[in-house]
């Protein structure tokens, strides 16, 4: 692990993380401010840890509504896709618990 300092909202975070994971810290780090320095700038938030929680919420949505690229999945979003998952693992563990029964 090496030491990696990354700066939101002007202020100085040092991270510990492996060597080929830094372009993605640094990434994630900058897209973490812009987010809280557009909550900023838009005025009346002054706690930084309300910023944070906002930016957080904001960064989630956009996670959640991103579509997968070109393919047969393409008009689904990356929580369409977890709430596809979860319905499946539902299904397979009541189907799985009326086997149990059985025996």
């Amino acid at each position: 692990m090496e030491r990696l300092d990354v700066t939101i909202l002007g202020r100085e975070y040092p991270l510990a993380c492996a060597p080929e994971e830094q372009e993605a810290l640094l990434e994630a780090a900058s897209m973490v401010d812009r987010a809280m320095q557009r909550i900023k700038a838009a005025g009346k938030i002054g706690s930084t840890e309300r910023i944070a929680v906002l930016a957080a919420l904001q960064i989630a949505g956009d996670l959640l509504n991103a579509k997968a690229p070109d393919g047969p999945l393409s008009q689904l979003a990356v929580g369409d896709y977890k709430r596809k998952i979860e319905g499946m693992n539902q299904m397979l563990d009541a189907e799985l618990g009326s086997q149990d029964k059985l025996f």
